[in-house]
């Protein structure tokens, strides 16, 4: 799906739209009072306070069709700039805009614009006339608190799209559709994944099929680290609060801690793994010869989340960080941040994921450090990314608080952006734990600090995979590889047993299904379960050791010999290709 807060024409379409939504709900309920009406990713959205009133998802029809009428009269939409005096005038019946219009800089020009009967404060710009916005849909309606604060009201939110023609807005509303069957809660339910309790909000359970696919990828990013001359480490979840003072955590991420007191001293549950990697660093000595040292850890983590922002996979409390921190001199950095490029890469690569990658710059205020040092380990991440033979896009201010870093957006399957992987440059931690390193010249150094991630947690890639895949993982990853299917108990199980032997040999999850029930209902219950292989046995298969592979969303079957199907689906499984 398209950005449309980064494509020119569909933000500004998206815009106007919005002000259409807000004509449209003034003509509905006349005692309506708006707050704000932005642009995001996939459409736009307007908060409102309607009273007593309550828009239902069936009520959207009946805005829709008052949009339509409005955009119909083909109303110019005028820019118009006012004082403040006469904003506060235009709005005073509205305390919301009223809000916005006292907030507002003393010198900042106030604009707004009219279409018709209806009059929106906004920067702009937008469309020329309301003609101009024919292809839309409203999606759903929310709850939102007045400036996203649980103390304050909740107001309705409305979502909606916009686009220049029929054809995209039906691709847009189609992929809406797709997202929603591959929607990982649903999915992580329906396959046995994960289960999310009340008693343990924000913090996952994952079902025996989903540790399966937990385990893969764990198994998967330590075979991989290993061969790229990764150590591994594991590091205490509960640490003293002087710990987080030197690092820094205290002061700029305690509301995000969990903490405690112990002995009547003040402890916290780590909410990152880098100050664990870094005690480990100064627990010996090392020489300019031992670097890079690359330290990685899948480390349990805890963040506290707002209860409204909590979302399956995607925004949890408890996570694995799939972390390395690496130690290394300054003139490595270049030779090393390339060669994670390319690590990231080859890794993405496995599950069919491509990226962008994003350089964030200092924070404008809560940053550690000199701005000097800033400066140098920005400019070292970005010659590096073109060394790498990579494009970066800037994102100012997004750096971590301790550093610059570049982060990684992939792409699903339906053209969905996440941000997961990332490279963190750390010039300030070093010397905050006063970490050395002996020199050539036999001098102590500074090393520096790179801080990265691929999976970015487990919890959160599983989500996304699950949505990539839409649940039908490549065999390597499915809980379930195979199911045999004897067409009839008495006749075929001892032949699907011995095919079940022969997979089972080389390691594959491998199951019989000889219920009394027709074929037909046990293969399309192997489809719902979304098995990569079902494995039908007949009297053919059983008379001259043949094995009919049907492979997971395909019509066709392929009949083998059982030894060349059990090299066949090993081969699938060992190279780990992914379903095309």
């Amino acid at each position: 799906m398209k950005n449309i807060r980064e494509d020119e024409r569909l933000h500004v379409l998206n815009h106007s739209c919005a002000h259409l939504l807000a004509q449209a709900v003034s003509h509905l309920y006349p005692d309506a009072k708006f707050w704000v009406g932005p642009v995001i990713d996939d459409g736009f959205y307007y908060d409102m306070d309607l009273g007593d009133e309550v828009i239902k998802e069936e009520d959207l029809e009946k805005i829709e069709k008052e949009m339509k009428k409005c955009a119909k009269d083909n109303k110019r939409i005028v820019r118009e700039e006012i004082s403040k005096e006469e904003a506060l005038k235009m709005f005073a019946d509205d305390p919301y805009k009223i809000d916005l219009i006292e907030n507002m800089p003393q010198d900042e020009i106030i604009s707004c614009y009219r279409q018709g009967d209806f009059t929106d404060l906004c920067r702009g710009p937008h469309v020329a006339s309301t003609k101009e916005l024919k292809y839309f849909k409203l999606l759903k309606v929310s709850g939102a608190y007045y400036k996203n604060d649980a103390k304050n009201k909740m107001l309705q939110r409305v979502y909606g799209v916009c686009y220049e023609n029929e054809e995209d807005l039906k691709e847009h509303l189609f992929m809406l559709e797709e997202a929603k069957k591959r929607d990982h809660r649903r999915l992580g339910k329906e396959l046995g994944l994960f289960m999310i309790s009340e008693y343990a909000p924000g913090e996952p359970f994952f079902l025996p099929n989903g540790m399966i696919l937990r385990n893969e990828l764990e198994n998967f990013w330590y075979d991989v680290h290993e061969r790229s001359g990764y150590e591994f480490i594991k590091t205490p979840i509960i640490m003293s609060r002087e710990l987080w003072e030197t690092s820094g955590h205290w002061d700029h991420y305690r509301k995000n801690m969990y903490t405690t007191k112990i002995d009547e001293h003040d402890f916290a549950i780590k909410p990152m793994n880098c100050p664990g990697a870094i005690l480990v660093y100064k627990n010996s000595l090392h020489s300019y010869r031992d670097l890079p040292l690359r330290l990685g850890e899948l480390g349990l983590v805890h963040r506290h989340e707002a209860s409204g922002a909590l979302n399956g996979l995607f925004r949890v409390r408890s996570f694995t960080q799939d972390d390395a921190h690496i130690f290394l001199r300054e003139d490595q950095i270049e030779e090393e941040v390339v060669r994670l490029i390319n690590f990231i890469d080859d890794f993405y690569k496995v599950f069919n994921l491509s990226y962008d990658i994003e350089l964030s710059t200092r924070p404008l205020e809560g940053y550690i450090g000199d701005i000097a040092v800033w400066d140098k380990a920005e400019e070292a991440l970005k010659k590096a990314c073109h060394a790498a033979g990579k494009e970066c896009k800037i994102n100012p201010g997004d750096g971590a608080f301790y550093g610059p870093k570049l982060d990684f957006h992939i792409h699903d399957s339906l053209n969905r952006v996440w941000q997961c992987a990332t490279i963190q440059l750390d010039m300030n931690l070093p010397e905050r734990f006063d970490l050395t390193y002996i020199d050539q010249d036999g001098s102590k150094k500074r090393p520096l600090m790179l801080h990265r991630v691929v999976f970015g947690s487990i919890e959160r890639f599983i989500g996304i995979i699950i949505e990539h895949f839409g649940g039908a993982f490549p065999l390597w990853l499915a809980p379930k590889q195979a199911v045999i299917i004897p067409v009839h108990h008495e006749e075929h199980l001892e032949y699907a047993n011995k095919v079940k032997e022969a997979l089972s040999e080389i390691g594959l999850r491998v199951s019989v299904d000889s219920r009394n029930e027709k074929l037909g209902y046990r293969v399309r219950e192997a489809q719902m379960q979304k098995v990569p292989y079902a494995i039908v046995i007949g009297d053919n298969e059983r008379d001259n050791a043949l094995v009919t592979l049907r492979k997971f969303g395909k019509k066709d079957t392929e009949t083998l010999p059982l030894l060349e199907a059990v090299a066949k689906l090993k081969e699938e499984r060992d190279s780990k290709a992914y379903a095309k």
